[in-house]
């Protein structure tokens, strides 16, 4: 088992320049992770690498929630909604501190996307597809009892409401626990190395990447068998590299997300709510903890895929949505405490609107024998890394005489069989609630932490019991103690790493967050050896994305969009 830390990261390098592997995957989000775990419990010897930080693009840029789609099944996808809704469950068992149930509330209104009888047989068919547990199937109500769910619904286009069950979730943690259980099995992984082209052989085949390290500066290249590209977003630019011809006309086609995050008290939901807004879309309020976030927007992108970002306008449309819906809130600009945008890495089709393309995914296979994955959900991201890895495993097979079988990753815990089911974690979380309040921790704390970190829970608050008395702010001690925990364990590089992707920090606790920068920045630049001045350049980067999370763009600035 190879370790999972940037301080041996030099070492790992070093592996990789010298050793020949089976499999090399080009992207470190939750679809690259897939394929890595697949790949490494098949017994094949596997490298992914990570241009910037795992989880960097979309993957922490979601919905945040495993979730069958709903709305597929009205779109005729019966496939899609069967597949993906039976991974809820799938997920949900093996990482139940991470993958939570979640009540969600669809709205019937007049005129609106769902009738109450399609929406009852709509919610009977999805329950029945992904195989929900009895206990939690739909629910049909009528007005009075909707509006007695959630008093804050507006009431004059009310007919009724359905009740089921989603999960939320956190997706960069998901994509993160799915790494480390990848490394676990053998796998190296590497964020910050970049795949700037490939080797071909005699035969002018694919048998190597070239490689840039964006923290050491050197270039290297790894050699390998079969070559797979899941760089999201970037799929297409990762396609052009390649000399050879793609043997397909097809292209990806970006549709950009934006989520906002307000205060929970100014508007305080009883459940998630899943709404139409006007125009024909759908729209999610999810609480979590003591602010909701807001969204999606779904709106063709052209700009470059690095760094995306909310408009004025997206922001305007979120906001407008969520006041007609929930008409005595009445959100403004002010009240939010931050934002993100994602990108979603549809598969173009000729006439179709952002809204209308297919979630699903597709494979392409270059004559230079390069495999490329687009498209999908995170719900779905343990059968496409299975469909990847069939096709890996079957060409080494007939090149190689390799013999792999099904990795069965359903049976993989994400949690190290820490929790039997929800209940055990929830009997945890009150222990370490119990635990930290006596040190001036608020005991919310102790659910941001295990759902985090799950049952490392106890570590981190190891080395907290040690290092506290150094402190005199005892967030900036617990915050130091997680890093500490993510250095050794997560391959944290950057204190935006940690800030963004491992604690989720910005989305969810942007108020918290600017008395720990220098702090983090300085422990993490003092445990590599680094000077003060590469902690300064981490922070300032941060500060960058930590203003952007509230500052909008003009809707010029976008001007490339298409509503």
């Amino acid at each position: 088992m190879h370790t999972f830390s940037v301080a041996q990261r030099a070492d790992l390098l070093h592996v990789v320049s010298e050793q020949n592997f089976e499999l090399i995957i080009i992207g470190g989000g939750i679809t690259g992770a897939g394929i890595a775990l697949d790949a490494a419990a098949r017994g094949i010897k596997t490298l992914l690498v990570e241009k910037g930080d795992f989880a960097g693009g979309t993957s922490s840029r979601s919905t945040k929630l495993i979730h069958g789609g709903l709305r597929y099944l009205k779109q005729m996808e019966v496939g899609l909604v069967m597949e993906t809704g039976r991974e809820r469950e799938v997920l949900h068992r093996n990482a139940p501190h991470l993958v939570v149930p979640e009540k969600m509330l669809l709205p019937l209104i007049k005129n609106g996307t769902y009738g109450p009888l399609a929406t009852s047989f709509g919610l009977w068919v999805y329950d029945k597809l992904a195989g929900v547990k009895d206990n939690e199937q739909r629910v049909m109500l009528d007005k009075a009892q909707t509006e007695q769910q959630e008093p804050l619904l507006r009431t004059d286009i009310l007919e009724g409401g359905g009740l089921y069950i989603e999960y939320r979730t956190d997706d960069a943690r998901l994509t993160i626990e799915v790494i480390k259980q990848a490394v676990a099995h053998g796998a190296i992984c590497l964020n910050y190395l970049q795949a700037n082209g490939f080797t071909y052989n005699e035969q002018g085949k694919i048998n190597g990447v070239v490689l840039a390290d964006q923290l050491g500066g050197k270039t290297l290249t790894a050699y390998a068998d079969v070559v797979v590209n899941a760089a999201g977003p970037w799929v297409d630019k990762v396609r052009a590299k390649d000399t050879t011809k793609p043997n397909t006309n097809k292209h990806l086609h970006l549709t950009k997300g934006v989520h906002v995050v307000v205060p929970y008290y100014r508007i305080p939901l009883r459940q998630s709510v899943y709404f139409d807004v006007p125009g024909g879309r759908m729209m999610f309020a999810i609480p979590r903890g003591h602010v909701v976030y807001l969204g999606t927007t779904d709106t063709s992108y052209y700009d470059s895929p690095d760094q995306p970002q909310a408009t004025q306008e997206d922001v305007d449309y979120i906001l407008s949505s969520v006041n007609s819906m929930f008409p005595t809130v009445q959100l403004s600009v002010k009240d939010v405490m931050s934002s993100w945008a994602g990108l979603r890495p549809l598969i173009h089709e000729e006439g179709k609107s952002p809204s209308e393309l297919s979630r699903k995914d597709e494979i392409f296979v270059s004559e230079g024998g390069l495999i490329s994955i687009a498209g999908g959900k995170l719900t779905g991201y343990r059968k496409m890394a299975a469909r990847v890895c069939d096709r890996v495993a079957k060409w080494l097979q007939a090149h190689r005489g390799k013999t792999t079988h099904p990795a069965a990753t359903d049976q993989i815990s994400l949690c190290n069989n820490a929790f039997a089911d929800r209940q055990a974690v929830e009997q945890y979380t009150a222990q370490i609630a119990a635990r930290i309040v006596p040190d001036g921790l608020d005991k919310s704390y102790a659910q941001f932490l295990v759902f985090n970190f799950g049952a490392a829970t106890d570590a981190i608050l190891a080395t907290f019991d040690r290092i506290k008395s150094q402190y005199d702010d005892v967030r900036v001690a617990v915050a130091i103690a997680e890093l500490d925990y993510c250095y050794r364990h997560e391959m944290v590089a950057t204190v935006s790493d940690f800030l963004i992707r491992r604690t989720g920090r910005l989305y969810f606790h942007r108020r918290t967050v600017e008395p720990l920068v220098r702090p983090l920045a300085l422990q993490l630049a003092a445990w590599q050896n680094l000077p003060a001045a590469v902690a300064e350049t981490w922070e300032a980067d941060f500060l960058k994305t930590y203003r952007a999370a509230v500052e909008f763009l003009p809707a010029e600035a976008d001007s490339a969009m298409v509503a």
